[in-house]
């Protein structure tokens, strides 16, 4: 393992002067020269020889260790700890973690911002962010389990739940599918999202990704479990329904009734943005007689110097609000808004003037993609970006017949897709009135006295019901 080691230039090997001196290894670009100076050298300096497990005691730092078992020394070298050897006592050898602390400060989240609530967002060091949970949940009843994904990287990741509420049947899942991951390197808990999922070939996602500690913190009193990976500024959050997918944290942070119309206009818009342009492909293509009087004359000018049909115009359309978006993302933050704000203005009019497409589609497309942002999480508008195109070629070839077919592909999916064991579509199917109160719309807290029944929690209640003190009572004028 040592001549391994030495093959790199940062790894370092020193030994004392005196003939019974230790021999110190490390990596020094792992390590904290401040550390190794001020509670290591300083000591070791200042003092005769000693045993290993003599200095072991004398020496402040935390989680140290005396083994001769090889595994344990490379993995805890490899993590930034100096190996102390004595000449007398090759075969072993005191482990002390001096890890030279990398890290930003918290900020504000990004993909999840919201104007009320807390402004903290997950980091890439665990440590802070399981402290950023824990601060939020002081419940012994708090477990974290520990596992090491990844044989190259060795990437420390950390299971969440709560203890007497969480369903231990779902944990067991989820610590077996971690436990079963072969791959090398792990780098981000997406790699870990994409490898336990119930489905790997769905196109929906079945974890939430967030980085929003008092999400997470909520989740997990409510019975889910959170996932969380060392270098990594996000955590998973299962099992789910679809409707979690369009459920935003600050539908939390103000009165029940706001938070439902601001629900239930997100659902709105996804079917507008799911829908629009197929819709437009069909009634043009197959269904003009359904078109409005009114509105026909619209179309007709509209449409009148178009030398394309309806499914090649919606396609270049389609493809162009893609080319903006993905030059909008990879380019610098300034520089990506000016490109998609001016670039769409730019290519829509000389679309438009060229005679290429129609204003009325440019306007639906153009409706559909501002829709599509009001997704609160990322991953699920991914998805309604790609199922766009296969109804659109259904449109195409069959009308509104093939959007009723394209429609019921993929609700049979859907009814087949689970989360961690959970269906995915409840409480719809199965029919769960219960959980009503908390998916389309979302009542007052004080209505939602048990957790949702899909989880199978252990405790159910939420609000225990208490007598009611004199104090409480009103007031004679009131």
């Amino acid at each position: 393992m040592r001549k391994l080691f030495e093959a790199s230039n940062d790894f370092l090997t020193f030994q004392f002067p005196d003939e019974d001196g230790y021999t110190i290894s490390f990596f020094d670009s792992l390590v904290s020269d401040q550390k190794l100076h001020e509670h290591i050298l300083a000591v070791i300096n200042n003092q005769p020889m000693k045993s290993l497990q003599q200095l072991k005691s004398d020496i402040p730092m935390e989680n140290m260790k005396v083994t001769s078992d090889i595994v344990i020394i490379q993995r805890m070298v490899m993590a930034g700890s100096v190996m102390i050897q004595s000449r007398k006592a090759d075969d072993s050898c005191l482990l002390i973690p001096c890890v030279q602390s990398v890290k930003r400060q918290t900020s504000i989240p990004e993909s999840e911002y919201t104007v009320a609530g807390p402004k903290e967002a997950f980091v890439e060091s665990l440590d802070t962010n399981l402290n950023l949970i824990r601060n939020r949940l002081p419940s012994p009843e708090l477990r974290s389990r520990e596992f090491r994904v990844g044989s190259i990287s060795q990437t420390k990741l950390v299971v969440l739940y709560m203890d007497g509420i969480v369903n231990q049947q779902i944990v067991e899942t989820v610590m077996q599918r971690i436990a079963d991951i072969d791959y090398d390197t792990i780098v981000d808990i997406s790699f870990v999202s994409q490898m336990i999922t119930d489905n790997r070939n769905s196109m929906f996602p079945q974890l939430i990704d967030t980085e929003r500690p008092d999400h997470l913190a909520t989740v997990l009193s409510e019975g889910k479990i959170g996932i969380m990976l060392d270098g990594s500024p996000h955590a998973l959050v299962g099992p789910n329904t679809i409707i979690s997918f369009f459920s935003s944290f600050e539908d939390y942070l103000q009165i029940w009734n706001l938070g439902t119309s601001f629900r239930l206009i997100r659902l709105f818009a996804v079917l507008f943005s799911i829908f629009s342009s197929s819709l437009y492909v069909a009634v043009i293509t197959y269904h003009y007689q359904v078109i409005p009087t009114d509105l026909l004359p619209i179309l007709i000018s509209s449409r009148g110097v178009i030398p394309f049909p309806p499914i090649l115009e919606a396609i270049v359309l389609e493809g162009t609000i893609e080319l903006l978006r993905e030059a909008a993302v990879r380019l610098p933050a300034k520089v990506g808004s000016t490109i998609g704000i001016v670039g769409g203005i730019v290519i829509g009019t000389a679309a438009v003037e060229a005679g290429f497409v129609s204003n009325v589609l440019l306007m639906l497309v153009a409706l559909a993609a501002l829709a599509s942002f009001t997704v609160p999480i990322y991953q699920i508008s991914n998805t309604i970006r790609l199922i766009r195109f296969p109804f659109l070629l259904a449109a195409q070839l069959y009308g509104l017949f093939g959007l009723v077919l394209c429609s019921a592909f993929i609700l049979s999916h859907l009814l087949k897709l689970t989360s961690l064991g959970s269906p995915y579509l409840e409480p719809l199917y199965p029919m769960r009135f219960h959980d009503f109160k908390d998916s389309l719309i979302r009542l007052p807290f004080s209505k939602q006295k048990k957790r949702p029944q899909f989880l199978r929690t252990e405790d159910r209640v939420r609000i225990r019901k208490k007598v009611e003190s004199k104090s409480s009572q009103r007031d004679i004028d009131e």
